[in-house]
């Protein structure tokens, strides 16, 4: 498995309505795809967040399938609408899947892996709380992962309940859920 997100910074007086016309274009697209479990095409807009951002969180199966995504023609459409994003990359740990059916909004965590952590502990607890939140009745997924580059694990939440401001975590409005052929089944 292999997870990412990207981000595109945009303007503040950027119209956002643009970005959910593009989502709503792109995201069938993405329906379907061979290797990805999902998709989520995501935003934020000022007033509700410090600023606008488009950004696409994926959680891929199937590690060579999102290569051949970021070397091939299908990743060219984001190069030539908004350029070279930094990708932040993630190794899956755990996935869990809830009861619901779409999701509304997405929220990441992360929490700082400290030098001399009882880092099988953590990872155990982690997993507990991705169980718990699976078994709510509005979580359609949940992953924890570990970015080895900042030596911390990240939580994605997608939730079938609208933005709540005082949920833990960054959150996004999800603008399209796209599910990919390992999901069904």
């Amino acid at each position: 498995m292999f997870a990412k997100q990207y981000s595109h910074r945009l303007p503040a007086d950027y119209d956002m309505s643009v970005i959910r016309r593009r989502a709503a274009q792109l995201g069938p697209l993405w329906d379907h795809t061979e290797g990805l479990l999902f998709k989520a095409f995501i935003a934020q807009e000022r007033g509700q967040a410090l600023g606008n951002v488009y950004a696409s969180v994926y959680l891929w199966a199937d590690p060579l399938q999102a290569a051949d995504f970021l070397l091939g023609e299908r990743f060219q459409k984001v190069l030539d609408s908004f350029g070279r994003p930094h990708i932040e990359s993630w190794l899956p740990l755990d996935v869990q899947r809830g009861p619901a059916q779409g999701a509304l909004s997405l929220y990441r965590e992360a929490f700082a892996l400290e030098p001399g952590a009882d880092r099988a502990v953590i990872l155990a607890e982690e997993k507990l709380r991705n169980q718990q939140l699976a078994d709510s009745r509005d979580t359609f997924a949940v992953f924890l992962a570990l970015d080895v580059q900042a030596w911390c694990l990240v939580r994605v939440t997608l939730s079938a309940k609208a933005l709540e401001a005082d949920h833990p975590g960054t959150g996004y409005q999800v603008l399209y859920l796209a599910q990919g052929v390992a999901s069904q089944g």
